[in-house]
């Protein structure tokens, strides 16, 4: 066996688990191994069963003196009763449909039983416990009688089918070598691999539970500040220093019709110092919605295009690529920069304001020529045929969209040289996080609004009040204004209701799933059959989404309904509405990313939250949109409530929920950056060829640029 070994090479596991297991994404066995718990329960206490009442949670053990299977009369439902003893007195457990169970519980068998104690006319009884057969009384046991690790699950893999296979591989794991260096563990009281892997999934305390992920917690940041460290080392003397043209920015930050805040001020006085370094900047810009991250990384745009080199500018979507282009042009039209865009099959060349389509060789030899100043594009820029004469910077917007691959292509995009590297993240992502998952990036913040801005009201709608809404929407048209309505689905797979939408006198219903055409539909044929609503969705074709947007942005349109396609990069200065169906559906830093589409000039804006459903965490999740208008207290709470892997809208691979949930330990934190500088000064990575390896293994999965 090794860390490689696929998990259908396990006995225990075997073809038809290992594929179950795949959707955890589970496939080797170190993905086994380092899949880690996301809570635990306390089975360790064994109660006498004359000490039991009804209505709490116990752990019993005894002998099995009786066991039947039957099925009920009526329903024919199987039912597998037992009766279990100690030397105290005698308890009935039972279980409904689950009758491979009645084979496994045999009289005579020693068992423990876990599970809530119910009480009926004929006495007490154990609904449904948790079981496991064990051999001698206090004999070790996995599934009870111990401190029980409850894991992520899925269709047809519960924790203890986890725990049974975990426990046939944490015997072997004590072979596994260690990879931070002794001493360093010693001194910070961290416990080595083998003793940490043991005790996060079999504690025999929850304070020993407790302490094993601390060190995994260290490990994470301890690996990050490494790669960080080394890629510095790597990088030194790699760059292009940049001449900071000071005069002609700030006649450029003058001419805007807009004032700095301070924090873009700091933000990009900051960067113009790194780019005029030997060595390549790598900067995460992490601002709020709304906080101005474009202009800033215009000034950088601008103080390259005077230094003679290039820029490459890369979004997720064709939307923001060509908001980009607009804001770009809009900024440099007094200046003689050449901008190109590629994006799908879309070629635009733009030159003092002014752009129009190209063909894909013409604008090709521009940007290999260098006489194209700036590229803009989208995943497109990735082509082997897209070569850049002489770049010096590149913005990667929206990073955490974009593979470690992507990113590597973009950024390889040089002849003999490291570009300097802008990385713009519209998601407010707390300082420890942003760490872990752009590992080897400096950190730059707008944590301040432009001036003039209003805070955007935000309400919870009830259906009861939809109507209502809808009329202020009306208002707010005829006012001038527009509004978005945001939906989480573009259509149903399946329809239940071949007509959703009905119109009566007195109310309108609708189907429980909203829908982007279902609901362009509603609201063009029954709500606002007086105004222009239009359809936007990621299926349309890039002609439509273009046409679609620029009716928009024209007020051609009243009213876009589209899915989450205009989360971000999406500048509609005139909406003052922001409609979101399903609001329950999102989390809250994508919600406030819909909600910092509107709110963009003088005008007061308002964000409405339409539920089908509410329970009590996501009421309390949406309540804190209607009281917290920063994206970094939103951002915060999010991950707490839902996850890092939910925060970033993709699970983290290798990245544990029970590690990503304490990541926000800024004592921890500096710990483990202080000792991978202080390691770095006497040795090398590859002086411990485990920690080289496992660094190496790390990295392929961080979002390195």
């Amino acid at each position: 066996m090794s860390l490689d070994t696929p998990l259908s090479a396990l006995s225990r596991v075997g073809p038809k688990f290992s594929k179950k297991l795949e959707k955890l994404g589970l496939k080797t066995v170190s993905d086994l191994l380092f899949f880690f718990p996301t809570r635990y329960e306390d089975l360790s206490h064994i109660t006498k069963i004359d000490e039991i009442t009804s209505g709490a949670d116990y752990v019993i053990q005894g002998i099995i003196i009786r066991s039947n299977t039957h099925r009920s009369f009526k329903k024919h439902m199987a039912i597998t009763e037992i009766v279990v003893e100690d030397d105290s007195g005698a308890i009935k457990a039972i279980w409904f449909n689950q009758p491979y169970i009645g084979k496994a519980l045999a009289e005579g068998a020693m068992v423990n039983l876990a599970g809530k104690v119910a009480e009926d006319q004929h006495g007490m009884y154990i609904s449904n416990p948790l079981y496991e057969l064990i051999g001698a009384p206090m004999r070790n046991t996995t599934h009870t009688g111990r401190i029980i690790p409850i894991y992520r699950e899925t269709k047809g893999i519960t924790s203890k089918a986890i725990r049974y296979f975990l426990s046939s591989i944490l015997e072997w794991a004590k072979e596994i070598p260690e990879y931070i260096p002794k001493e360093i563990l010693t001194k910070n009281n961290i416990p080595p691999l083998n003793e940490a892997l043991r005790a996060i999934h079999y504690p025999k305390t929850l304070e020993e539970a407790t302490h094993a992920n601390q060190r995994f917690i260290f490990e994470h940041l301890f690996l990050v500040s490494l790669a960080r460290e080394q890629r510095k080392k790597e990088n030194y003397n790699s760059g292009a220093p940049l001449t900071i043209h000071l005069e002609e920015i700030k006649q450029f930050i003058s001419s805007l019709p807009f004032t700095l805040t301070e924090a873009q001020k700091k933000a990009a006085w900051t960067m113009l110092k790194n780019m005029s370094e030997t060595t390549p900047m790598q900067r995460l810009l992490n601002g709020d919605v709304g906080s101005g991250k474009t202009v800033v990384s215009a000034i950088l745009a601008l103080n390259t295009f005077l230094n003679k080199r290039q820029v490459v500018i890369m979004a997720p979507t064709e939307i923001l690529a060509r908001q980009h282009l607009d804001t770009f042009m809009r900024l440099f039209q007094a200046y003689p920069v050449a901008i190109g865009l590629i994006a799908g099959k879309k070629y635009h060349y733009a030159f003092e304001g002014l752009s129009s389509e190209t063909k894909k060789p013409i604008l090709l030899k521009g940007v290999r020529s260098g006489k194209v100043n700036i590229v803009i594009g989208t995943h497109a820029l990735l082509e082997k045929e897209v070569v850049l004469a002489n770049p010096a910077l590149a913005v990667i917007d929206e990073q955490h969209r974009f593979g470690v691959e992507q990113r590597a292509l973009l950024t390889g995009h040089r002849p003999t040289f490291s570009p300097h590297v802008l990385s713009m993240t519209a998601t407010p992502i707390p300082r420890t996080l942003a760490l872990t998952v752009f590992g080897d990036m400096d950190i730059s913040i707008l944590d301040e609004m432009p001036k003039g801005r209003k805070k955007i009201t935000t309400k919870i709608v009830s259906p009861e009040n939809r109507m209502q809404a809808y009329e202020f929407v009306r208002s707010q048209v005829k006012k001038g204004f527009q509004a978005f309505v945001i939906c989480p689905r573009i259509e149903l797979s399946e329809s239940k209701n071949p007509n959703p939408y009905t119109l009566t006198p007195k109310k309108l219903t609708w189907w429980e799933v909203k829908t982007v055409k279902d609901e362009h539909e509603k609201l063009q044929n029954l709500i606002f059959p007086d105004l222009k609503v239009g359809m936007l969705h990621g299926k349309m074709k890039s002609e439509e989404k273009e046409a679609i947007m620029k009716a928009f942005s024209t007020k051609a349109l009243d009213i876009l309904v589209s899915t989450s396609v205009v989360e971000v990069g999406v500048d509609i200065p005139n909406a003052t509405v922001m409609l979101i169906e399903s609001a329950e559906r999102f989390g809250l830093a994508q919600l406030h990313q819909f909600r910092g589409r509107i709110g963009r000039s003088e005008h007061q804006s308002y964000c409405l939250l339409f539920t089908t459903s509410i329970v009590h965490l996501e009421e309390r999740r949406l309540k804190a949109m209607t009281t917290t208008h920063s994206g970094f207290e939103l951002a915060e709470m999010d991950l707490r409530l839902r996850g890092p892997g939910e925060f970033l809208g993709e699970e983290q691979s290798g990245w544990s929920d029970i590690v990503m949930s304490t990541l926000k330990n800024p004592t921890l934190l500096n710990i483990a950056e202080n000792e991978a500088k202080n390691f770095l000064i006497n040795h090398t990575v590859n002086e411990i060829p485990t920690l080289q390896e496992k660094l190496t293994t790390f990295t392929s999965k961080l979002h390195l640029a």
